[in-house]
């Protein structure tokens, strides 16, 4: 066998230029070249960019990630595996992560949407776990833009497409609006599974001489460069980065699900890994460098869908529905009669070895020949330079006007951010596999754990980007704790979060502070809260001709509810109850800056967010659970986007029965009643549990004020007139499918 020959004559010359092509900036590939004292072969050229991009590598941002809270009691296994894993208790986990595509649905909506899906329910049934539900964050271009409407049709199809054939539940998520996206969609998906504590599969390889197996789907040459195109910006040449969006085959990945897991329970699996980003380069060199072993990969035995594919192509396709295990050769024969049997693909394709060593051999030759711990675990890691945002001045007098409440309230309850999600929502199986018990639409979705009457899990993702955008640091506090939040509103006890850090280029300074100040505003929310951060993504370059996106560090968290009895809806549940806000100060609403009525009403997106004040987040949070969980509320819902106003009508718009408030006596009525100040819970009980809840709040040092009760068939909002639930249904019912249809 001769030594490092490309055995292709068409393959171009190696060079700095064709480096740069491939992502690698030139100190990058110079050192390449020191590392290995020589040129590399185009096939090591590919997989150096695979392995050394933003992507996989983290390199911007690896320095602050060290620096979140990823411990904590429930934690089993934090990040740097596929997924996260938490203990439930009664010796289960639920194991769970969000992850983005952003770049691929961009291109090609459809299957971008519909491969992140695939994706990300891979990183969790890798590890054993089945999944249970998912969730996805959608951020879109603003309404009117021409692509906006093919957008959001093609990534809701694949959504709904992949999930749906699958098999599991979409059971919550966000869509938001924002002309920053008009040229960079955000698309974040999130996927939990669950498993038994004992029998958690990771991706570190174990011993030598033993047999790398390849799993699943044919290779083809999708995707190839996926990994690196999600490293890039876009520009005029975006239309040319369609063939590097993969492909996606849900019946195929169900198919390799439950191969999967008949192989784990089997004993055979020593290791094994997703074929995600960068597929087969990926996979075989992060299961290696985990292990301290070297990896050998004969590509002649893995199975191809297209003929004549090189060495190069092999290595960076993305091709689908993949994996990648190492193997105990005793159970060699049974794992082959496993995957045969679901009509899935099973070959030999390598041997782990001791030299630590990543060789890949092509048609008997030899193409790379590199140190596998240098690859993996040693790509480039910098301190890019960072510039702190300007914080925004106070809005100033006289800013905001004086309005009718009512026709301020119908206008946002039906406006693009607010309008209800039905149209979205109805088009994925939120109900299959039988644990659903609270539906998309609520503060958090509830799903009971399977083999269990009581016991569920509740899933919430939140961030609020123009509040980042305002203040990175508040911005990310803030992410966290509305999640925390919504978590607990449902009555359940936060364990821990996920999360998904979308920034534009990370190469300017203000970027790179915008990324900065978000995770060390999400490592002190964690930290207060309680609620560590146990897997992530991080998507960069996320900008177009020079037009970043908003800074959208989405957070997606998990909850455990011990007892369905002790659950809340946001649905008003009888007339004549008393109405609280819980968490209030002397105010019923104060904060108007970087607010939805700003934006909506105002035609202004200015002033500070609201800011975060943790500790009374965690005072009120376990406060309010504790009300939950001993019956003394009857409807919970949290004051975010739109303030109070719209949490009452929209726990309205939820039950069909009314309110009244009585007349703040605020300063402001427009801020008393639109205002977004955080850590408040709209509340309802009955008359005779008043004093015991009155007491309760005075004890946790937690503010409360009367605000009305719950009447008939209207919404009153202090002395303005009455809005019949019919017509607030109507308009927030009305705007999705009229923007679908126009």
């Amino acid at each position: 066998m001769s030594k490092l020959d490309p055995g292709n004559n068409s393959e171009p010359e190696v060079n700095a230029v064709l480096g740069a092509e491939h992502g690698l900036a030139p100190d990058e590939y110079q050192k390449i070249i020191d590392l290995i004292e020589r040129v590399p072969t185009f096939t090591e050229l590919g997989i150096f960019s695979a392995m050394w991009n933003e992507h996989c590598s983290y390199k911007s941002s690896k320095k602050w990630l060290k620096t979140l809270p990823t411990t904590g009691e429930c934690v089993i296994l934090g990040p740097g595996e596929n997924a996260g894993v938490v203990d439930i208790g009664d010796g289960q986990v639920v194991v769970f992560k969000m992850e983005s595509h952003n770049h691929p649905s961009y291109i090609e909506p459809f299957q971008g949407a519909a491969t992140g899906v695939g994706g990300i329910l891979r990183d969790v049934f890798t590890m054993g776990a089945r999944p249970i539900a998912t969730m996805n964050a959608l951020r879109f271009g603003e309404p009117g833009h021409p692509k906006t409407r093919h957008l959001v049709a093609g990534v809701v199809a694949g959504i709904g497409g992949y999930g749906n054939c699958f098999g599991v539940p979409t059971v919550g998520g966000e869509v938001n609006f924002h002309k920053r996206y008009n040229g960079n969609i955000l698309v974040n998906a999130f996927a939990a599974g669950l498993a038994d504590a004992d029998k958690i599969f990771l991706s570190e390889a174990k011993g030598v001489g033993l047999p790398v197996v390849y799993l699943g789907a044919k290779t083809g040459r999708d995707g190839i460069h996926g990994a690196t195109m999600a490293s890039a910006e876009f520009d005029e040449s975006i239309e040319e980065k369609r063939p590097t969006v993969q492909v996606g085959d849900p019946f195929t990945e169900k198919c390799l699900m439950e191969a999967c897991m008949e192989l784990m329970a089997s004993g055979a699996v020593i290791a094994i890994q997703d074929m995600g980003a960068a597929g087969l380069t990926c996979s075989a060199v992060e299961m290696g460098a985990k292990g301290n072993l070297g990896i050998r990969l004969d590509l002649d035995h893995v199975p191809c869908r297209e003929d004549a594919m090189t060495a190069y192509e092999m290595m960076l396709s993305e091709s689908q529905e993949r994996m990648l295990m190492v193997l105990d050769p005793a159970k060699e024969e049974e794992a082959r009669g496993i995957f045969e049997k679901w009509g899935l693909d099973f070959a030999i394709v390598g041997i782990t070895t001791d030299d630590l060593r990543f060789r890949v051999v092509r048609n008997g030759i030899e193409v790379a020949d590199l140190p596998i711990k240098e690859l993996g675990d040693e790509a480039p890691e910098y301190d890019r330079p960072w510039v702190a945002p300007t914080p925004k001045a106070p809005l100033e007098a006289g800013a905001i006007p004086d309005v009718d409440i009512a026709d301020a309230l119908l206008t946002l309850i039906g406006s693009p951010d607010l309008a209800s999600r039905r149209w979205v929502w109805e088009q994925y199986d939120h109900l299959i596999q039988g644990n659903t018990i609270v539906r998309p639409g609520s503060d958090a979705a509830i799903v009971r754990v399977t083999g269990h009457d009581k016991k569920a899990l509740a899933f919430s993702s939140d961030v609020t980007p123009r509040y980042c955008e305002a203040d990175p640091f508040e911005g990310g506090k803030q992410a966290v704790a509305e999640c925390w939040r919504n978590l607990t509103a449902s009555g359940a006890t936060p364990l821990a979060a996920s999360d998904n850090l979308n920034f534009g280029n990370p190469e300017k300074p203000e970027i790179m502070g915008q990324l900065v100040r978000a995770v060390e505003g999400i490592g002190e929310a964690c930290r207060a809260l309680n609620f560590p951060v146990v897997s992530g993504n991080v998507s960069l370059y996320n900008e177009t001709k020079d037009e970043p996106i908003l800074p959208t560090p989405t957070i997606a968290g998990v909850g455990l509810i011990e007892d369905l009895a002790n659950t809340a809806r946001m649905a008003f549940t009888a007339e004549d109850e008393i109405i609280v806000l819980v968490g209030a100060t002397d105010s019923w609403g104060t904060h108007l800056g970087q607010s939805i009525f700003l934006r909506e009403i105002c035609d202004l997106e200015d002033g500070p967010p609201p800011p975060v004040d943790l500790e009374q987040e965690l005072r009120t949070g376990n406060l309010v659970r504790g009300l939950i969980h001993d019956h003394l509320v009857t409807a919970v819902h949290d004051c975010s986007d739109g303030g109070l106003a719209i949490a009452l009508a929209e726990m309205a718009i939820a039950s069909g029965i009314g309110a009244s408030t009585n007349a703040p006596a605020d300063p402001s009525q427009v801020a008393a009643f639109f205002g977004e100040d955080q850590g408040r819970y709209v509340m309802t009980l009955r008359l005779e549990d008043r004093d015991a809840l009155w007491d309760r709040c005075e004890k946790a040092g937690v503010g409360i004020a009367e605000i009305g009760k719950t009447t008939a068939s209207e919404l009153k909002l202090g002395e303005a007139k009455p809005i019949s639930i019919e017509d607030l249904r109507d308009r927030h019912e009305a705007w999705f499918p009229q923007f679908m249809k126009s």
